[in-house]
């Protein structure tokens, strides 16, 4: 499958069974993400693997949009050690570089028949402080990773439809 392809097919599950997530898939998984780029390749970004029984828990009672999912990726920046745009001050790389590694963690995933779901639906300050993160992290985002229930499908709304491209590009 190529790129577009598997861009195309990947959803967000919003169900997950209770399988267990092989130890090799998640190593191949997390690799996805550190080869992502970032600004001034500085690798500013974190991720705490959520799958004790207590860290799932915490979770849990912190976000309501695990799903199931019996590993959580908690993904993280140090804001000491992201890019500053040195033209603009208040400018920086932390959330973006997440971003990027978020999604090549997403299509790594689907490739290897791995469902996630991005989730932004919660507190990052209590969800910091409840993880005991280091001050200067700042979380960005939630993602449970796991295999989709046998239930599970695409939310039409979200998945399904797309703007046109000549809504989302303007060629200059």
């Amino acid at each position: 499958m190529d790129l577009l392809e598997l861009a195309k097919a990947r959803w967000s599950v919003r169900k997950f069974s209770p399988r267990p997530l092989e130890q090799e898939k998640l190593e191949r998984i997390l690799e996805a993400g550190r080869a992502a780029p970032t600004a001034a390749n500085f690798q500013p970004q974190h991720i705490y693997v959520l799958q004790s029984e207590e860290a799932l828990a915490r979770i849990n009672s912190l976000c309501r949009c695990i799903y199931g999912a019996k590993t959580v990726l908690l993904l993280s920046y140090d804001t000491e050690r992201d890019w500053k745009n040195p033209q603009q001050a208040g400018i920086h790389s932390g959330e973006q570089d997440v971003s990027i590694v978020a999604t090549h963690i997403m299509l790594s995933a689907w490739e290897q028949g791995v469902a996630s779901c991005w989730v932004n639906a919660f507190a990052n300050d209590q969800v910091a402080a409840a993880f005991g993160l280091p001050e200067r992290e700042r979380v960005v985002l939630l993602l449970p990773l796991g295999y989709a229930a046998e239930d599970a499908k695409p939310m039409e709304k979200w998945h399904f439809s797309r703007k046109p491209l000549a809504d989302t590009v303007t060629f200059l």
